[in-house]
Order: C-alpha cells, then structure tokens, then sequence
C-alpha cells in the first residue's frame, strides 16, 4: 500500500471508498485494500477519510467499529461482556454525550502516557532496562497514579457539567433544588 500520488505529493486527507460489495478502494495508491490496510493507516497515524463510493456518506466510524469488532472477536479481547452491557446501558442516557468525551480524554491520556514510556524505553540499555524491571511496581505505580489522577479529575468535570445542565434543566421548568 503506497502513500503517495503520481507526483510525489501526499493528499492531506487519505480517501477510501467503500463499494458495495463491502470492497474498499484506496484513492491514494489507487488499489483494493482490506481492512487490515485501514487497520495500518489508524496504527500509523494517517489521516483517512472512508466514503460510501455512491452517496459519499462518511462511514468512517462504521468502519473503525467493524475494525475494533474483529480485534474485539480474535485473540485477547479488551472489554469484558459486563464493560460493554455497561456501555450499551448508557446509549439513550442522559450521560451518554458526557462518557463519550470522557471516555475519549481517558483514552488520549493513557496513550500520551504508553508513548512517553515508549520513547524512555528507547534510550534504556539492556542493564538499565534490568534495572527497570527490578523496580518496575514503584515506578509504575507512579506513572498509573498519575493516569488515576487524571482519570478523576475528569470524572469530576464530568460529573459538575452534568450537575450544571440538570440544574439549567430544571431551572427552565420552575423547579429549583
């Protein structure tokens, strides 16, 4: 799978159209390409586009969903049966844009955290890193502390946002707490 158009120059959003026949086809390198591909260009940061090839509906999330449904079926999944009848539960919710958003920032922060250890991890000789592992649960401990912090802070702007809309809410109708 190429990147790159004729003249050498990237498009600053990868298109794929989606036919069909469930066939995704690849603007960019003008080729077939599966979901695999489109699972690469996710892991590789490329921004991507998915379009129905006859109404242009974006079908972008309906594709990553299909993507995170087979990870979800193979090998390890990452939700248990009760996280996700706990995320059913909330669609229809009045909290459901709020867990959407804090879910997103919980997310970003984990994977800010996993590339910063990532990019540490780089410069760690073979001794270092045995020194590392040595004492990995205090270290850790103090980089999860750290998401956990975070985690909650959000949770609380979370819960003071939704506490801020039921009383506007309420207030609309007459009824004060």
């Amino acid at each position: 799978m190429q990147s790159k158009k004729a003249n050498g120059v990237k498009p600053a959003q990868r298109v794929i159209k989606k036919y069909p026949n469930r066939r995704l086809y690849d603007t960019d390198s003008s080729t077939y390409i599966t979901l695999t591909d489109v699972k690469q260009l996710v892991m590789d940061s490329e921004s991507f586009i998915v379009r129905d090839a006859k109404t242009s509906e974006d079908l972008t999330r309906t594709i990553l969903l299909q993507i995170i449904l087979e990870e979800e079926a193979g090998g390890a999944p990452m939700f248990s049966e009760a996280a996700l009848a706990n995320l059913i539960r909330i669609y229809g919710h009045a909290s459901q844009s709020f867990m959407g958003s804090y879910l997103e920032k919980n997310v970003q922060a984990f994977t800010d955290i996993q590339a910063k250890l990532t990019e540490q991890s780089k410069t760690l000789t073979p001794e270092m890193w045995a020194q590392f592992m040595k004492m990995q649960n205090p270290v850790m401990q103090g980089v999860m502390g750290n998401y956990v912090e975070q985690s909650k802070t959000m949770f609380d702007k979370m819960q003071e946002q939704m506490a801020k809309q039921t009383e506007q809410m309420l207030g609309a109708f007459g009824i004060k707490r």
